[in-house]
């Protein structure tokens, strides 16, 4: 999950382009593993926080130890039970996933929790990675998010390695 090899398929600097993050964005990561992008997005973050949220407390201690050997302190940790994200009301910037969504069991729940906590100006960001075994289509990506209140905004990469921004959809479908 660390290895340098992964940034062949998409690199900590892609990744905070297609984020189009502001240095005072509040930024929620789910499924962060050992942080292998969160270093990154934090540091970006000069004014603003970092969210990592697991169904693992030991990625998420993981994810600590490496972050606060890089003296990075403005990150949040918190544990979820896999079934809802219990977290406030329009809170987040941002939102992004990267080769998680396939793994959820819960997709519909976390979808509605989703566009729950994020702002109405803020953008949902899932990608998906050749090689991952619960990867999901860009196809099904854009169908099931579709379905919970939200449309396409950009999409980057190929089919093999892509990352599809959502924004919360303003009119019905």
């Amino acid at each position: 999950m660390l290895i340098p090899f992964r940034n062949i398929f998409l690199s900590p600097n892609q990744l905070l382009k297609r984020l189009d993050l502001r240095e005072d964005h509040v930024v929620l990561e789910i499924g962060p593993g050992p942080g292998y992008f969160s270093t990154h997005v934090a540091k970006r973050l000069t004014y603003g926080r970092l969210v990592l949220l697991d169904i693992q407390q030991e990625m998420l201690d993981y994810a600590k130890k490496r972050l606060d050997k890089k003296k990075v302190t403005n990150v949040d940790y918190r544990l979820t039970d896999g079934h809802c994200l219990d977290l406030e009301d329009s809170v987040f910037d941002r939102i992004f996933m990267v080769t998680v969504l396939g793994e959820v069991d819960n997709k519909d729940g976390y979808l509605e929790d989703i566009h729950r906590i994020l702002k109405e100006d803020g953008i949902l960001s899932i990608s998906e990675l050749a090689g991952d075994p619960d990867k999901l289509s860009l196809a099904e990506v854009q169908s099931l998010v579709s379905a919970h209140g939200f449309a396409v905004k950009d999409v980057f990469g190929s089919r093999f390695n892509y990352t599809v921004n959502f924004t919360k959809r303003t009119t019905a479908p």
